[in-house]
């Protein structure tokens, strides 16, 4: 007798060209975080007809839910995938490539919504064998605070829901292997713009003015003392300048500096600890130069925890599933990127894992990279591995 599981194998399989069909046009047609109307029209209409409920619009946004009912509607399953794309001028030379100047899907998100569209319609043709539920979260908005996830959320999208499962494609992690990791998986983050004014002057009469860059320089140096001086050596935390606008003649000291950057970490403990630090050396320098400043710093996403009673089932669907495509199943450990995932994750216990995507014998370029690249293999590998995950769970919660 041909399982549940076995079917759905088959359908996403036999759908693999369409899988990669809809993900090419997604990439050749990328929308900007809280601008996707075009890409929610088109996953809109493409449940059109089938035997599912969507919901679109959720919480105002461009997010989308769709409800495939199964024998009994607990236990009740959510999955997610997202799909902006980000403000990159792509240079891939892919036929394929983005039509869109200056946007990109340079992250996966394209990869994510066409494996779960195709999951999502196999799941509703076996919708009649399920042993319960599961709503889709097509989510946009992930790479820009507050996320589309927070307002997914407050739209309602997780009434009802008792666990929440999401996949990543990794560009750096081989293709045929899945990761998981249970506890912490990603970074907390905080964004700052801090503006230092001092008073300019002339470089032959520096005593005359008051030179910003010089404050800012000190800074930038001293600020890395909260990681290396306040911050146990155990614990992960980071702190990023990631812009210094200071530009300007060459003989002329700068009477205005624009610091930009962000803050990692693994623990929501130091979230106040590192803002702190912050503040008080930012003002400590200023006032130690003579400078005033304005500082707009925002805490946004939370660290993303894994349920480890649900990391434990996912470990278990995989390895059981016996994926022909998948070479391993292994422990990667935390990462250090921010996820707005995490917000599911606090609202209920969620997993959020990883499919590599990187093409043995071909360059690995990381995520946010102009020549970001996915090897496709990686789509029918997330399918069926989300679909193991979703049975299996399905199963065990109804027993």
């Amino acid at each position: 007798m041909t399982t549940l599981q076995e079917k759905l194998f088959q359908k996403v399989t036999e759908k693999e060209e369409k899988m990669i069909a809809i993900r090419r046009y997604l990439h050749e047609n990328p929308e900007l975080s809280f601008h996707e109307t075009k890409t929610a029209a088109y996953i809109e209409d493409f449940y059109k007809g089938k035997d599912c409920l969507v919901k679109t619009k959720i919480g105002g946004g461009n997010g989308l839910t769709v409800d495939i009912i199964g024998k009994q509607t607990k236990p009740h399953l959510a999955i997610r995938a997202d799909f902006d794309a980000l403000p990159i001028q792509e240079d891939t030379g892919l036929p394929f490539a983005s039509k869109t100047p200056g946007v990109m899907h340079a992250c996966g998100h394209d990869g994510h919504t066409a494996y779960m569209m195709i999951l999502a319609e196999s799941l509703i043709e076996l919708k009649d064998e399920l042993p319960g539920s599961i709503r889709i979260l097509h989510q946009p908005a992930e790479e820009v605070p507050p996320g589309g996830a927070k307002t997914m959320i407050e739209g309602g999208c997780l009434e009802g829901i008792d666990h929440v499962l999401g996949i990543h494609v990794i560009s750096t992690m081989d293709t045929g292997n899945i990761y998981y990791h249970a506890g912490p998986i990603h970074t907390g983050r905080a964004t700052f713009k801090a503006v230092l004014h001092g008073k300019g002057g002339h470089g032959s009469t520096p005593q005359e003015a008051n030179d910003a860059i010089v404050a800012a320089a000190q800074f930038v140096s001293s600020v890395q003392t909260i990681v290396s001086r306040r911050i146990n050596p155990f614990d992960t935390a980071t702190v990023t300048i990631g812009s210094f606008d200071g530009r300007g003649s060459a003989n002329v000291i700068k009477e205005t500096v624009t610091l930009e950057g962000d803050v990692r970490l693994m623990r929501e403990e130091l979230r106040p600890v590192i803002e702190k630090e912050f503040r008080q050396l930012l003002h400590g320098i200023c006032e130690a130069f003579g400078l005033t400043y304005e500082l707009d710093y925002q805490n946004d996403y939370p660290v993303c925890v894994n349920d480890q009673k649900l990391t434990e089932l996912v470990k278990e669907a995989v390895i059981n599933a016996n994926i022909p495509e998948v070479s391993h199943v292994e422990d990667c450990g935390p990462q250090t990127p921010s996820e707005d995932f995490a917000y599911y994750a606090l609202e209920r216990p969620s997993c959020f894992f990883f499919v590599g995507a990187h093409k043995e014998g071909t360059p690995a370029y990381p995520h946010h990279n102009p020549k970001f690249y996915l090897d496709e293999d990686c789509l029918l590998i997330a399918a069926k591995a989300m679909a193991s995950v979703s049975l299996f769970y399905l199963t065990k919660g109804a027993e």
